[in-house]
């Protein structure tokens, strides 16, 4: 009876998980992920259990599912006014990525790392990137939708004159702390499973918070003068700042 490798277990595993899992999604009445955003969440799934096992994957989920829930808020308010998600907040592989790529090439580093013996960033470092992505990503999508369905006051960022919600660099009071309370949570989650220290918590919250405000800067100044800046490009962006901000915090302290 042929075994597998040990080395291969955690693949296999994530693989069938990932299935099982994303033909639920794929076959819920609310649809969360196009056909495709769903083949591309079973790569990046199957990427992270591989790498990171159960504890990596928890931080994946848990983005994904608040992300989701986040999106609707207020849907009916937000579709009115024409500023909702497209798709009624389905997620493509432009999404997938946008959201994830920094996180996944965190993951990749470390995999490379442990198994060459090569440490050029060590692994507590990456771990801290890798929550922190999500950490800044939650925080951005928390802050941009509740702004845009509960922000009594919305200002834009780079001269905080009145603006209407939905404008490229907006910002609000109510989507400002949204976003720290967003932060904070992933960030708890990641500390829960071990993937960081209490310390590290601290770190995600203040990297989400200036990478956020520093991604508002960005839709507020450039976006709309550089085609290339898509939203997920801005969202890479975004996910990579809180990544080292809080991956150099870590490594200077």
């Amino acid at each position: 009876m042929t075994t597998l490798s040990p080395i291969l277990v955690p693949w296999v595993v994530g693989a069938i998980l990932n299935t099982i899992l994303l033909s639920i999604v794929a076959l819920a009445p609310k649809k969360l992920l196009t056909p495709a955003g769903v083949v591309n969440a079973w790569l990046l799934g199957v990427i992270i259990w591989g790498i990171l096992g159960w504890q990596g994957y928890v931080i994946v989920g848990f983005y994904f599912l608040t992300g989701s829930a986040v999106t609707r808020i207020g849907s009916a308010k937000k579709e009115a006014a024409g500023i909702a998600e497209k798709r009624s907040g389905a997620r493509g592989p432009e999404n997938v990525w946008g959201s994830a790529l920094v996180a996944t090439i965190c993951a990749i580093a470390l995999f490379f790392s442990q198994n060459n013996n090569v440490t050029i960033i060590p692994a507590s470092v990456l771990l801290l990137a890798y929550v922190a992505s999500f950490s800044t990503k939650l925080s951005d999508t928390t802050a941009s939708e509740v702004g845009k369905a509960y922000g009594k006051r919305t200002f834009l960022i780079t001269t905080l004159k009145p603006v209407s919600p939905g404008t490229e660099g907006a910002i609000s009071l109510e989507g400002t702390l949204a976003g720290i309370l967003a932060s904070t949570v992933i960030a708890v989650v990641g500390w829960s499973v071990g993937l960081i220290s209490i310390v590290g918590v601290l770190y995600c919250i203040l990297a989400a918070f200036v990478a956020t405000n520093l991604e508002s800067l960005i839709g507020a100044t450039l976006q709309e003068r550089f085609d290339f800046l898509t939203n997920e490009i801005v969202n890479i962006i975004n996910t990579f700042l809180g990544a080292l901000i809080a991956g150099v915090l870590l490594a200077i302290t």
